[in-house]
């Protein structure tokens, strides 16, 4: 753990000492990060899987990857298996500590019938309409003519449930506690329900299945977390697992702590509005790069180091709040500025001819690869008569202030030499097919050999010595800031401009083979990296991870 996150406390951090100095738990801390294996990681969860390990390594403990596999229904290996790669990405790592709720659940099975035989949980018959009908409100208590059940008949019930005697939503097991409750958790709460389908683990052998309030306890304590740390909407929730806890004679008495959830504008975080993105097409798939999934990000460039920056930054709150996208692109850049290799690439090219340049002739410029760390080294870039670049940076008719191409005007070719545009060639169209200069041979390196200023710099690659390449421009998903917001139709929030696919873009030969695992920071452009699903020799293909404007840190300077 970085020193600087290790001298930082927050309230989770401060109940624990206080839960260590009463000497409880023998001075033990174990988590447990418990993703549902229904879809992939996003980055709301890095907020919830960095508490739980970061804690665990802060008070010398241990963290348990469990996943919570109780309800079948999306569930799926693929998922079980992306998960675990998402968290080694970040950094984060449990041992042999990973488990399956689905690996207790003839344990909890045995709990749900002591809770029975305590007289403290029921066979409910009502339908699922009548249960919503019978659910009372703050001045009528909810309603169950099963409630009174006699013990026996409950446990008959219960084990031809787990047998297979009822269809789906015939009985449910609930828990006897509190029809008049406030806390509507707490009236009677659904333990156990009948559901016919295959598990990805178990096969067909159950056809009952507990429902996460009732497992989740129970995991917790059979495991031995001493903390189980969740986001602030099971706040609501913690009396039920407390009692769960304090019913059942489950071998350990782990304590509920809840924190914020993490927001972020311009994108939702809901697993089912994520999967109605994918399922329907709006996107490539869970690791489109516009996705907020960690595989989302990591192929459009992110890096672990940006993220849990990122994280870390937003700290640990009780109150739910909303992250600005653009302070996650700020904590990018922070990272790749300091880490990313410079190379030069045209994404909109146009040829630049050096008229007065010997035809044939070929020189070399050596060009730091990063200036931010000298150890980096230097490459040599090839240059000569015919040069691509930019088709933004000549104007035949300039607009104020503008310091790049036009006729009459100087610029620096990066690197290499100030060259006066002489003018142009259009075609039928008016469009400008090549841009003509003269170099100032005096000037190798871009230095004026009179003291004369040139205010304008532009990269270039070689025509000669340069590879075809397609880049992928992305913006944010959604033009609207809140699209999660209640009453909106997340799908008409989508931006019709988050992707722009350019053809026929020129890059330095170096970049051949770029693997997906590199980041570069394409000169004037942004910072970009091979895409890991198309990118291959032969035909190359990046993604432009973040700009290289920073408009979040002119805001928040200082």
């Amino acid at each position: 753990m970085p020193e600087e996150i290790r001298e930082k406390s927050n309230f989770i951090w401060d109940a624990i000492r206080e839960d260590i100095a009463a000497g409880k738990n023998d001075g033990r801390v174990q988590t447990r990060f418990p993703p549902e294996p229904n879809g992939y990681l996003h980055i709301g969860h890095v907020k919830a899987l960095s508490v739980d390990f970061l804690t665990a390594e802060k008070f010398g403990g241990v963290c348990n990857l469990r996943f919570d596999d109780t309800n079948p229904a999306k569930e799926d290996v693929e998922f079980v298996d992306a998960i675990q790669q998402d968290i080694h990405w970040l950094g984060f790592d449990w041992g042999e500590r990973m488990f399956f709720g689905s690996d207790y659940f003839e344990q909890t099975y045995e709990y749900a019938v002591a809770l029975i035989k305590k007289g403290l949980a029921y066979v409910c018959e009502l339908t699922p309409e009548q249960f919503r009908e019978y659910r009372g409100d703050l001045s009528h208590p909810a309603v169950s003519p099963w409630r009174d059940r006699p013990v026996e008949e409950n446990l008959d019930l219960f084990e031809r449930m787990k047998n297979g005697e009822f269809p789906e939503g015939r009985y449910t097991l609930r828990a006897k506690i509190d029809l008049a409750s406030g806390n509507f958790n707490m009236r009677d709460p659904v333990l156990y329900r009948i559901r016919y389908i295959e598990h990805h683990r178990q096969g067909t052998r159950w056809c009952i299945f507990p429902m996460y309030d009732f497992a989740h306890p129970i995991q917790d304590a059979i495991e031995g977390i001493t903390h189980s740390l969740c986001s602030l909407e099971y706040e609501d929730h913690r009396p039920l697992y407390n009692w769960v806890i304090e019913n059942c004679p489950v071998p350990s008495h782990p304590r509920q702590i809840e924190f914020a959830r993490l927001g972020i504008n311009y994108t939702v975080l809901s697993k089912r509005k994520l999967r109605r993105l994918v399922e329907e097409g709006y996107v490539s798939g869970w690791d489109d790069p516009r996705m907020p999934t960690l595989c989302g990000l990591r192929r459009r460039g992110y890096t672990p180091a940006a993220v849990r920056n990122f994280i870390e930054r937003t700290g640990v709150a009780k109150v739910n709040s909303t992250a600005e996208y653009g302070f996650l692109e700020h904590c990018l850049r922070e990272d790749l500025n300091a880490t990313a290799r410079r190379v030069m690439a045209v994404l909109n090219p146009v040829k630049l001819v050096l008229t007065n340049y010997p035809e044939g002739q070929t020189e070399y410029f050596e060009v730091e690869n990063n200036p931010e760390n000298a150890a980096d080294g230097v490459r040599k870039v090839s240059f000569s008569r015919e040069l691509y670049i930019e088709s933004d940076d000549f104007m035949e008719v300039p607009v104020p202030k503008y310091n790049r191409f036009y006729p009459g005007g100087e610029v620096r070719l990066k690197g290499a030499y100030i060259a006066r545009c002489t003018g142009c060639k259009k075609d039928e169209n008016g469009r400008v097919t090549e841009v003509y200069a003269e170099c100032d041979m005096e000037s190798r390196g871009g230095n004026a050999p009179d003291g004369r200023k040139v205010r304008g710099t532009i990269h270039w690659v070689n025509t000669q010595d340069c590879l075809d390449a397609e880049v992928r421009v992305y913006s944010n998903l959604f033009s609207d800031p809140d699209p999660d917001a209640s009453g909106k139709d997340f799908i008409a929030c989508l931006n019709p401009d988050s992707l722009k696919t350019l053809h026929g873009c020129k890059v330095e030969r170096c970049l051949e083979n770029a693997s997906s695992g590199e980041r570069f920071q394409f000169m004037r452009l942004g910072y970009f990296c091979p895409d890991s699903r198309d990118s291959a020799p032969g035909r190359l293909v990046f993604n432009r991870a973040v700009t290289l404007k920073d408009s979040w840190g002119k805001q928040h300077k200082g």
